[in-house]
């Protein structure tokens, strides 16, 4: 009797929290069947991804950055890089106001609206589109539901080309690189994930611990479901069967087939909604885990008094330079050279000479600069490992964009990746973030089907997905007859 009152309770449980999970279950499944439409079938096309710039002495500037400070009284500058489209060559600075002004490398004179120019042509090289006109041109500073975190780099040009397509390029000019590209449908698919998927109306209630949390308990609420129904199937197995056996000897027709393959579907993707709300659960997890405020970005300000080299007359040859900033740090200041391999080469901006390892040397100083205070007594107690990533991997996966970074590696398993050329993080790893970063690629994302080609992996993720919605709706079917 006792164990028939078990079993009862159980089987009144799993039909409870099963409901209760209904709703979040099939907003996640139909959002999650939507992705690979806007993530790779359906992603839209554009002509150009990587910008190619001109070696220095293709630009053949004439003046140098001291020659235009001078001339437009500029006493100190955050940083300057020279570009080059068709407006001509010039000297992008950006001043203290952490603003672009495009200043002409002949003749030093301040090019007006000199980043939206750029930032159009930059756009338009990227789409290969010189005849649309430019519906709107704006300055991102926040992350939106159409330019979402996942892209990481800000601040960011919003270029607007008047197409029957709809195409947005955003457009970061500092690097001269492109942040993300969306036409219409991918719009539509993007609005439809945020809402159904990471529920961004709950952030808008009420920020995204408010979602987070909510998000965690629906999770844990789904995660009982699934135990609950295991646990109701292990303890009427039995019942089940002979049911079954004693329908067949009797040659009686079956009338709750819908609750057997609700049953019987529900073992088949049980495994598949286990690795789902797991790596989910682990996701969400470590987000309230990591939701400290977010340092600011390092800013220097560097004076005119300390850049006595000419950026003209550094020891290296003007054909292979293809990027150059300056950058302060440790009380010293350095043109920064990245040269046509990727190479970064840092010359002292006082006497010109070459400074061997300056890379490693910045990059365990910005690393020491974004790492809370509280930590760094014990992080360098051991050995400090800096190495570049000059490629993607599991750890640090093509979400995080910036290539190539520094890894800074502490003893104690943390890595902070950095590039240098922007002086920013891009992104870091600690023990929980590599565990969830490793669970929600292989139990979430199904990255250990890529073998099989992204294709295939998609589709694979597309039936487990719909594998747990057909059960769940079996389960609501099950219901409502049951009532």
């Amino acid at each position: 009797m006792a164990s028939s009152a078990v079993k009862s309770n159980f089987y009144k449980w799993h039909r409870v929290l099963g409901l209760m999970a209904l709703i979040p279950v099939i907003f996640w499944t139909l959002s999650g069947l939507s992705h690979p439409f806007m993530s790779n079938w359906f992603r839209p096309q554009i002509a150009k991804e990587v910008f190619k710039p001109l070696a220095q002495s293709k630009m053949k500037p004439s003046l140098s950055i001291q020659d235009v400070m001078d001339r437009n009284h500029i006493t100190s500058i955050r940083n300057f890089s020279l570009i080059n489209f068709n407006k001509g060559t010039f000297y992008q600075v950006l001043g203290k106001d952490s603003l672009y002004n495009y200043y002409s490398a002949t003749d030093g004179v301040l090019l007006p609206h000199g980043d939206t120019d750029y930032a159009e042509y930059l756009a338009r090289y990227f789409t290969q589109d010189s005849t649309s006109a430019i519906k709107s041109i704006l300055l991102q500073t926040d992350f939106d539901s159409q330019y979402q975190p996942i892209n990481h780099l800000l601040p960011v040009w919003k270029v607007s080309l008047n197409r029957p397509d709809g195409m947005d390029v955003y457009i970061e000019t500092g690097q001269s690189r492109m942040g993300t590209f969306n036409n219409n449908t991918r719009k539509a698919f993007l609005w439809l994930f945020e809402q159904f998927h990471t529920w961004q109306f709950l952030a808008d209630i009420g920020g995204d611990t408010f979602r987070n949390v909510v998000l965690l308990i629906i999770m844990s609420i789904m995660l009982l479901a699934l135990a609950s129904g295991l646990t109701v199937y292990g303890l009427m197995w039995k019942k089940f069967k002979s049911i079954k056996e004693s329908r067949k000897a009797n040659g009686t027709e079956e009338k709750r087939f819908i609750h057997r393959y609700h049953r019987q579907i529900g073992l088949i993707v049980s495994f598949v909604m286990f690795t789902f709300v797991i790596s989910g659960a682990f996701h969400l997890a470590v987000k309230l885990h990591n939701n400290e405020p977010v340092k600011a970005d390092y800013g220097q300000l560097i004076d005119r008094r300390q850049m006595d080299t000419s950026n003209l007359k550094l020891p290296i040859a003007d054909s292979i330079i293809k990027h150059i900033g300056i950058v302060n740090f440790n009380g010293e200041t350095f043109y920064q050279v990245v040269d046509d391999k990727k190479q970064v080469t840092y010359f002292d901006a006082s006497k010109g000479k070459e400074r061997t390892n300056a890379d490693e040397e910045y990059a365990r100083f910005l690393a020491g600069y974004y790492k809370p205070q509280a930590s760094l007594g014990n992080a360098f107690k051991g050995r400090v490992k800096v190495d570049v990533i000059r490629q993607f991997d599991n750890e640090y996966g093509f979400i995080n964009k910036r290539l190539p970074v520094e890894r800074v590696g502490y003893p104690n398993g943390d890595n902070w990746y950095i590039e240098t050329t922007t002086s920013k993080l891009a992104t870091k790893v600690a023990g929980i973030d590599r565990a969830e970063g490793l669970s929600f690629i292989f139990l979430h994302k199904y990255f250990g089907m890529i073998w099989a080609g992204k294709d295939i992996r998609d589709i694979v993720t597309m039936l487990a997905a719909l594998g747990v919605l057909v059960v769940s709706l079996f389960g609501l079917a099950s219901f409502i007859k049951n009532k």
